[in-house]
């Protein structure tokens, strides 16, 4: 007897009900895109770790923020911060898009990027291992740093019983999964993924390793203010941050049918290889740009439809200056009218987190129809001669956002948010 015929896939539209943030210019998402939209500094000097003796002595914290709002003592314990942030941000999501998880918890999942994982507590645990021995070392290590438990925590504290997993691509962990998380609900296989990234490795170990590999700025420690300074010509890489935010991503229908608000609509998804090398960006940005053409491609769009350009931006020589050509290359004579912002120049890198939280805000730009400054070009690269709205927020009539993530290992991602009209 023969088969039936199998159904006609029919990707699903992916609306975007809530935003979580928790970001070094504020605590939440009210108070960071404010900060962001007034070009304020979230850089100044390390007080998560001893820092003394380390070549670069500033980073991005999320200051003020306290697990104990959102979690008690007891679970506080037994998780990393970057897991405290993650749930933090994702609880603010929850709240903004009034989604009942418990109403439908076998077809909403989670999707938690991180590139490091839980950094602060493997640091601790070794110094454990190393001076008190083995038989000290916390039966808590590893749920508390494997970089999926934050996907894993987010679930059991949201109930949210769906497909479940983390994204692992270093800088592009946070854009990856919000761009999975979509390709999840696209195929039908969830209702609603609440997507996003995480990360908190101001650390000892991770600032001295960024410090060695030559990315990490490590000139400006008496002038944390004006450190992180994606395209100026004085740049001298980028700064080590901490942070997460949350996406509530929603079928389309299903957002509709329940009343919610829908802010935007992820479009499109692009992802690419460098196949170049462990650290550094293809030539070029060669990398990059086949990442945008896909997304363009997948969006139904032109390079001209792009109204904005969140950048990954990170304040490296060489990051800003390919990133720069491959706009280049893909908008070709439009990509000196597109405006491009770095949110990394005020909260510095986030790591794992980065492609998250810039989602979060190429979303708000799409909502409140402006697009934040990129702070601290003082003195222009010639290389780096777009519009990188240095001038302060700028407001604008915005249909297409686009936000780019580039990561090491040469992991690409481009992501497509269009404007939701009424």
């Amino acid at each position: 007897m023969a088969a039936p015929p199998r159904p006609a896939y029919v990707p699903r539209r992916v609306a975007v009900t809530g935003v979580g943030m928790m970001t070094p210019v504020g605590i939440g998402r009210e108070a960071s895109w404010r900060a962001l939209l007034g070009g304020e500094n979230g850089i100044g000097p390390v007080t998560l770790c001893e820092s003394a003796d380390l070549e670069s002595r500033i980073a991005g914290e999320v200051t003020g923020f306290d697990a104990l709002d959102y979690v008690d003592r007891k679970e506080m314990r037994r998780m990393d911060r970057f897991t405290h942030l993650a749930i933090a941000a994702t609880a603010e999501a929850i709240e903004h898009s009034g989604l009942d998880i418990a109403a439908e918890a076998d077809e909403i999942g989670c999707m938690i990027g991180s590139g490091i994982g839980g950094m602060q507590t493997l640091e601790e645990q070794f110094d454990v291992f190393f001076h008190k021995g083995p038989g000290r070392v916390s039966p808590f290590l590893v749920p508390m740093f494997i970089p999926d438990m934050a996907a894993g925590q987010v679930s059991i504290r949201f109930g949210a019983r769906g497909p479940n997993y983390n994204t692992v691509s270093a800088c592009a962990s946070g854009a990856d999964a919000v761009g999975s998380a979509a390709e999840v609900i696209r195929r039908g296989d969830a209702i609603a993924m609440l997507a996003g990234g995480a990360e908190a490795a101001v650390t000892r170990m991770s600032i001295a390793a960024f410090a060695a590999s030559r990315a990490l700025s490590c000139g400006q420690n008496d002038d944390p203010e004006h450190a992180s300074r994606p395209f100026d010509v004085k740049r001298d890489g980028f700064v080590l941050a901490e942070g997460a935010a949350t996406l509530v991503l929603e079928e389309w229908d299903h957002a509709e049918a329940r009343g919610a608000t829908i802010y935007a609509e992820l479009l499109s998804y692009g992802q690419s290889a460098d196949a170049f090398h462990i650290t550094q960006p293809s030539e070029n940005g060669e990398g990059a740009a086949r990442a945008m053409r896909v997304a363009l491609r997948k969006a139904g769009l032109e390079p001209r439809d792009i109204g904005y350009v969140n950048a990954h931006g990170t304040s490296t020589p060489l990051n800003d200056k390919f990133e720069t050509m491959s706009i280049k290359a893909v908008f070709g004579e439009d990509a000196f009218g597109v405006p491009v912002s770095s949110t990394k120049s005020m909260v510095g890198h986030t790591l794992g987190a980065a492609g998250a939280i810039e989602s979060a805000v190429t979303v708000l730009s799409l909502v409140d129809q402006r697009i934040h400054p990129t702070r601290n070009v003082i003195v222009p690269d010639p290389e780096c001669d777009l519009d990188y709205v240095t001038e302060g927020a700028r407001a604008l009539e915005l249909e297409y956002a686009m936000t780019n993530s580039l990561g090491f290992g040469g992991h690409n991602s481009s992501l497509i948010f269009g404007r939701v009209s009424g």
